[in-house]
């Protein structure tokens, strides 16, 4: 038996979702589906980041208790153009159908599995451009002989040797020199072993 989540939401107050419920419960029933969970966001913006139906709705896809999801409208759901791209691609590596009323779209038929592969080949677009934009970026800073990755973490030596020498609890001695505690152990071990490679060539 499939497993169909309906998702309504309006923009304001004002506003009612009755007669989105009433077309998607329509399409349900004609399809014979029993098990019919409702999602609904009242008076939330298109836009709002966070959407208490919508999000409950992509827990429970992510916990495959979700076969089929169906909306009245695409723009019902999405927050961006990238996020319904991320939402259709999550559909997609899911196994969830996803259908849209409005533009009379099933991801489950020939033309909504086409769909799905165009969002994957525009999700996989929009990686390469970043992966090459920061290629891209490296090769400049190369040829323009920056430094790349943070900065060398510069510590007088004098005062690393004095707190070092005082057998301090790591935090505390970090700072005092105003490092993290793990920039303190590997300050001390480059010191040490800089010491030790120093005492090999004395002796060489």
């Amino acid at each position: 038996m499939k497993r169909v989540a309906v998702h309504a939401r309006v923009s304001t107050t004002e506003q009612t979702c009755d007669n989105q419920l009433r077309d998607l419960r329509d399409y349900c029933r004609a399809r014979s589906w029993e098990q019919v969970t409702e999602f609904v966001d009242a008076g939330i913006s298109g836009t709002k980041e966070r959407r208490p139906a919508l999000d409950k709705l992509m827990v429970e896809v992510k916990a495959r208790r979700v076969d089929v999801v169906v909306v009245a409208a695409f723009d019902r759901v999405k927050r961006s153009v990238r996020h319904l791209v991320g939402v259709l691609e999550l559909f997609r590596r899911l196994g969830v159908d996803f259908i849209w009323l409005r533009e009379q779209i099933d991801t489950a038929s020939p033309l909504g599995a086409a769909v799905f592969t165009i969002i994957a080949a525009i999700a996989q677009l929009g990686r390469s451009l970043i992966v090459e934009r920061v290629k891209a970026g490296l090769r400049r800073a190369r040829a323009e002989r920056k430094r790349l990755g943070r900065p060398r973490l510069r510590v007088d030596v004098r005062r690393l040797e004095s707190v070092a020498s005082r057998g301090l609890p790591v935090r505390i001695a970090a700072r005092e020199l105003g490092v993290s505690p793990s920039s303190y152990l590997r300050l001390v071990r480059a010191h040490i072993e800089r010491d030790a490679r120093a005492e090999v060539a004395t002796h060489a």
